[in-house]
């Protein structure tokens, strides 16, 4: 069965904008697309730079060290769709943001 744990209160994430959140021992960057909410892993596998702190523009984020983009929709690394990070699913339960974290 699939378990959801609160983030946040829709609109505490700004329109075009990410924020962090821990989730068990995982960090987790929440976006907000148009109302949508998208979450993937928060550290870049490529060197740890926290994706949340990224510039976010049309579905990508740049990694603020080494301008690494991925689609938060499925954590794919842009230059090279064989790379990823974890992707996580969301829902919107009245007004609550949730995630899903596999154990």
């Amino acid at each position: 069965m699939t378990q959801f744990t609160t983030v946040a209160k829709v609109g505490a994430i700004p329109e075009g904008q990410a924020a962090r959140f821990t989730l068990g021992e995982r960090l987790i960057a929440v976006f907000n697309q148009d109302g949508t909410y998208y979450a993937i892993n928060d550290l870049c596998p490529h060197m740890g730079a926290s994706l949340a702190d990224g510039h976010f523009e049309d579905g990508v984020v740049v990694c603020p060290w080494h301008a690494w983009r991925f689609r938060v929709c499925d954590g794919t690394w842009c230059d090279n769709p064989k790379v990823s990070t974890d992707c996580f699913e969301v829902r919107v339960e009245g007004d609550e943001i949730q995630v899903s974290v596999p154990d």
